[in-house]
C-alpha cells in the first residue's frame, strides 16, 4: 500500500504565502516524477508544478514567478512554496506522484493523495 499525505493548506489573505507538503510512505522502492494539481470551485482539476527525480522543473503559467516546486528525495517529500497568493489561487491542491512498488518489474503507477484547502480571500 502507497499512501500521499498532503498538509499545509489554510485560510490566507491575498499576498501572503503558504508552503504545501506532500509525504508518500508504504511499499516504495522509487519515486520518479512528482507534480502538484489543484481544483477550484467547479473547476477542474489542473496541473500546477512538476519536478522529475532529477530536479527537474516546470510551472502553469498562471504561477510562474510565485510558486516554487522542491523534493526530498530520500524523504519521499515534495513541497510547494506560494508566494503571492491570489484569491483565484483558492483550490483544492493534490499531490501526485509516480511511484515504482515491486523490486521485480521496473514499472511506475500514478499516486494521488486526498487533497489540502487552500482558500486566499481578498
Amino acid at each position: 500500500q502507497v499512501q500521499l499525505v498532503e498538509s499545509g493548506g489554510s485560510l490566507v489573505q491575498a499576498g501572503e504565502s503558504l508552503r504545501l507538503s506532500c509525504v508518500a510512505s508504504g511499499s516504495i522502492v522509487d519515486i520518479n516524477n512528482m507534480a502538484w494539481y489543484r481544483q477550484g470551485p467547479g473547476k477542474e482539476r489542473e496541473f500546477v508544478a512538476g519536478i522529475t527525480s532529477g530536479g527537474g522543473t516546470n510551472y502553469a503559467d498562471s504561477v510562474k514567478g510565485r510558486f516554487t516546486i522542491s523534493r526530498d528525495s530520500a524523504k519521499y517529500t515534495v513541497w510547494l512554496q506560494m508566494n503571492s497568493l491570489k484569491p483565484e489561487d483558492t483550490a483544492v491542491y493534490f499531490c501526485s506522484a509516480q511511484i515504482r512498488v515491486s523490486s521485480s518489474v521496473y514499472s511506475f503507477s500514478p499516486f494521488w493523495g486526498q487533497g489540502t484547502q487552500v482558500t486566499v480571500s481578498s
